[in-house]
């Protein structure tokens, strides 16, 4: 179903937050980088011009900046799926893929990722 599905791209959100496991890591406030593929079915947008009929992609920033900020999760995965989850409780969005880099993380890499992908639960 999501290979039908139409995409929005929030990329390169540059946010901080707590996050990570050591407890240098836990005393400040570090960078992440978040980028949000929203998958939805655009069509009704397309052809009426309509902002009812789409995914309100600025809410959706709003709302994960709020979350990522406030966030002291310890891992990555975690942030990532808190994400996702915020997404999908957007109306409009079917399914949703989610990138978290950690800048830093690992010494001689630039960074570290996570990269989910999530479905609306569907309830039959």
């Amino acid at each position: 179903m999501a290979e039908l599905l139409d995409q929005i791209h929030i990329r390169d959100l540059r946010l901080r937050c707590i996050i990570g496991i050591f407890p240098d890591e836990r005393r400040a406030k570090q960078d992440v980088e978040v980028n949000i593929t929203l998958l939805a079915d655009l069509r009704r947008a397309c052809q009426s011009d309509d902002f009812a009929q789409t995914v309100d992609y600025k809410g959706v920033k709003k709302r994960v900046v709020a979350l990522v900020e406030a966030s002291e999760f310890l891992l990555i995965e975690r942030l990532a799926q808190s994400i996702a989850d915020l997404c999908l409780d957007t109306p409009g969005v079917a399914a949703v893929r989610v990138v978290v880099d950690k800048p830093g993380a690992l010494r001689f890499a630039r960074s570290v990722a996570v990269d989910i992908t999530r479905e609306r639960p569907s309830h039959a």
